[in-house]
């Protein structure tokens, strides 16, 4: 399996469930076209990321067996696409607009195949709804660091989860990497991720 990402967390998902990926950090270009859907913009760049990473690290006809390779990108969307924060003001403000309302976070997937050309693009909306939090709950949250590598400024998977007052879609999704999705998109190729977790394998 090849990772086509440097995430931290998507590492650590894979590797909390079992596998050990060759992570190979894309660069690909990121701009997005404001006229695209949320969702297009995520299997966009999910795309630009997997072609990158698959001719950097030529992949084509380099191994005996074909690598599954995997390429994705999530953004948060509320009217508009709410990124990283600049600051912890930024942060601040972000955090304090997305209170006690709903915004959607989205995931582009590209499931690769480079031996064989097989390419799979998929996108997965979970929506989250916050809680009325205080101004002073935003600065105690923003005081960990926590916030500043995050888009939309907050982890579900930290600090900021007693915040999460409803969510409509996959959680694992709101972290950055729908492996659930991942699976039924590999199950529909006729492909699972073997038990070992070191690539791909025919379904029987």
């Amino acid at each position: 399996m090849i990772l086509a990402s440097g995430s931290p967390r998507r590492i650590d998902m894979l590797r909390e469930a079992g596998y050990t990926p060759e992570v190979v950090i894309p660069q690909a270009d990121e701009s997005i076209h404001l006229d695209m859907t949320p969702a297009q913009m995520v299997m966009c760049l999910a795309l630009r990321k997997a072609l990158d990473a698959e001719r950097r690290a030529e992949l084509s006809g380099s191994r005996p067996e074909p690598a599954l390779l995997i390429a994705a990108d999530t953004i948060v969307y509320a009217g508009r696409v709410i990124g990283k924060p600049l600051s912890e003001r930024d942060a601040f403000e972000t955090l304090c607009s997305l209170r006690g309302r709903a915004h959607d976070v989205y995931s582009g997937v590209c499931l690769s195949l480079p031996a064989s050309g097989l390419r799979r693009v998929f996108s997965c909306r979970t929506r989250v709804e916050f809680t009325d939090y205080s101004d002073e709950d935003i600065r105690r949250y923003i005081a960990t660091g926590e916030p500043m590598d995050k888009a939309g400024s907050y982890a579900i998977q930290g600090g900021f989860a007693p915040y999460i007052r409803h969510l409509d879609g996959p959680r694992d999704n709101v972290i950055g990497f729908p492996m659930q999705a991942i699976g039924a998109e590999l199950k529909a190729l006729g492909l699972s991720l073997n038990t070992q977790g070191t690539g791909a394998s025919e379904t029987e």
